[in-house]
């Protein structure tokens, strides 16, 4: 029997991002709480709002919620980046994790976050 999920339901769970998500953070290591991911490891972050994801077709398969790039983002601890975090700081909530771009931060510099993709692929 064949498997099917109508992209209203993949976009459901795209727009808890899209339209909750108020800051992205950069990490030193993979954090696994709102906590973490806001202050124990946050070396930089940016506010966010909901015209900065756009939601589309898949890559492959499936839809996709595109982040858009921020660029010059005030570093305000020194550390290596590794993570991105996507945070609801209003309920206090993390959203998202995932891998970034690693390298050495400086506090007082800046740090670019390119554009990138959260995909749900179609079931198969």
């Amino acid at each position: 029997m064949g498997k099917l999920v109508h992209d209203d339901v993949l976009d459901g769970a795209l727009n808890i991002i899209k339209n909750n998500c108020t800051r992205m953070v950069a990490c030193s290591t993979q954090p696994t709480t709102f906590t973490e991911a806001n202050a124990t490891y946050a070396l930089a972050d940016v506010t966010m709002a909901s015209g900065d994801f756009t939601i589309a077709n898949g890559d492959t398969s499936g839809r996709k919620v595109t982040v858009a790039a921020k660029t010059g983002v005030l570093v305000d601890a020194a550390g290596t980046y590794a993570h991105v975090a996507l945070l609801d700081v209003t309920n206090s909530k993390l959203l998202y994790v995932t891998t970034g771009t690693s390298q050495a931060l400086t506090a007082g510099n800046t740090v670019d976050f390119p554009a990138w993709d959260i995909e749900i692929a179609d079931p198969s």
